[in-house]
């Protein structure tokens, strides 16, 4: 499967423009490089920093009131992230699978967000 670069440049509604790229394998997936892409591994590091506090903490017997606080907040941090995941998908490649009528990434988006959001 030969791979090539496929930049897309979108204009929104208000105006502004965004452009990202993914490399096409014969139009079938590609690899995710969106604007977001940073900030989510900031927010993953960050989310696996506090749950491996939340182990330390187990091991140490502190408090289990203190620890499900804790777990709580590294939840929350993961649910955040995959909101900023699922705001960039739809603004990349569910327009782009919109625009070329890929029925398949929207079905694969459903998918996803049931198991998302259990």
């Amino acid at each position: 499967m030969q791979e090539r670069e496929q930049v897309h440049i979108h204009k929104r509604l208000d105006g502004t423009t965004y452009e990202h790229s993914h490399m096409d394998k014969e139009n079938k997936g590609h690899n995710h490089n969106h604007r977001h892409t940073k900030a989510v591994i900031n927010r993953l590091a960050r989310a696996s920093g506090h749950l491996e506090s939340v182990r330390r903490m187990v091991e140490e017997g502190k408090d289990c009131s203190e620890v499900l606080i804790q777990l709580s907040a590294v939840i929350a941090a993961l649910n955040n992230t995959g909101k900023v995941i699922l705001k960039d998908h739809l603004e990349h490649c569910i327009v782009d699978a919109v625009e070329s009528g890929d029925k398949e990434a929207i079905d694969n988006l459903n998918k996803a967000i049931d198991s998302f959001i259990k």
